[in-house]
């Protein structure tokens, strides 16, 4: 595998759900990128949707390598594929007064019709604490839409893990998010800058369900955008090795893919130029760029591969996480021999 590939690996590019576009199509294909996020809005169903995915994974597929396949459908204002044999996912906050053995069935549905699209990672769930009720409708990028499934750490965690299991259950791989909460927050990162959680700390009581989620084997965790003050000073969640090294990797002894959360179109990020972003995504620690605008992405792209091929130090980086991603789609089946 080239280095090119070894970068593409570590690397997820938007295609619209509706149809792959030339854009998606040049990154995808060209670039050598190894994973798609079906991004947009689609009520073609199933079947309609399937034969989308479909194409895009073959875009994506090289050498007997398939790609992860990613979507956000975690339900309410957030389920990017609807249409006839997917249901209509309620809110989190929703799915939070459910038995958990009743969301746990209804995830692995939910799955089913995900699985059955050619989807096999979903975006979700979302393990953020919104402190209150009365907090949530000024938690733009949570409350605000119902996403959360409680008001305490012990609720979500509860129900954040049912929904995570049924979606393995059903052979789609949960990845939770936003690490380290975004619960706290007021502004949202994708479309405003400066988003700050001033009370969040290291060891804080908030981080329990992604501890749980750890603990339960969750294979995918996403770092949040957001600026933790008190845990990391100096740089944003994504670009952290705090954040990344010292607490997903090292307090909660986390071995899965990290994935960031969108670096391409997130206004949080928008001061560092766009072939920086995966770069010090990746030194902090992290495995798997996310880019949800795909003509950003060959800046980001060539930006990993040129410090790649003048930095052996970040080449080793690129390898490794290359090598933990290609270890997961050998252990989901997605490698021919």
């Amino acid at each position: 595998m080239t280095l090119g590939q070894r970068v593409g690996q570590a690397f997820m590019v938007s295609s619209p759900v509706t149809g792959a576009d030339a854009q998606s199509v040049h990154v995808l294909a060209d670039l050598h990128v190894g994973n798609v996020f079906m991004k947009g809005r689609s009520t073609a169903g199933t079947a309609g949707i399937g034969a989308v995915v479909a194409e895009a994974a073959g875009h994506a597929s090289e050498a007997g390598v398939r790609p992860f396949v990613a979507t956000d459908q975690e339900g309410g204002f957030v389920q990017i594929m609807r249409g006839p044999g997917f249901d209509v996912m309620p809110q989190a906050i929703e799915q939070g007064q459910l038995a958990p053995a009743t969301l746990q069935a209804d995830a692995k549905r939910w799955g089913q019709q995900l699985a059955g699209s050619g989807v096999n990672v979903n975006l979700a769930p979302v393990l953020d604490t919104v402190p209150g009720a009365a907090f949530a409708p000024r938690n733009a990028p949570i409350g605000a839409f119902g996403r959360e499934y409680g008001y305490t750490p012990a609720a979500v965690s509860s129900h954040g893990l049912a929904f995570a299991r049924g979606m393995l259950a059903a052979g789609v791989e949960p990845a939770v998010k936003h690490f380290p909460g975004l619960g706290r927050v007021t502004g949202n990162t994708d479309v405003t800058t400066g988003v700050t959680d001033s009370t969040t700390v290291r060891n804080d009581p908030y981080v329990a369900p992604f501890r749980d989620a750890v603990d339960a084997g969750v294979p995918w965790l996403m770092i949040s955008n957001a600026y933790y003050p008190k845990i990391d000073p100096q740089d944003l969640g994504p670009f952290s090795h705090v954040i990344i090294q010292g607490m997903v990797r090292g307090d909660l002894d986390f071995a899965g893919i990290i994935v960031s959360d969108d670096i391409c179109d997130a206004r949080q990020v928008a001061a560092v130029p766009a072939a920086q972003r995966g770069v010090d995504f990746i030194n902090a620690g992290g495995t798997m760029v996310l880019c949800t605008n795909q003509s950003v992405a060959p800046a980001m792209y060539q930006g990993m591969l040129e410090a790649a091929q003048k930095n052996p130090a970040f080449a080793r980086k690129i390898d490794d996480a290359a090598l933990l991603v290609l270890e997961e789609k050998a252990a989901k089946g997605l490698i021919s021999k």
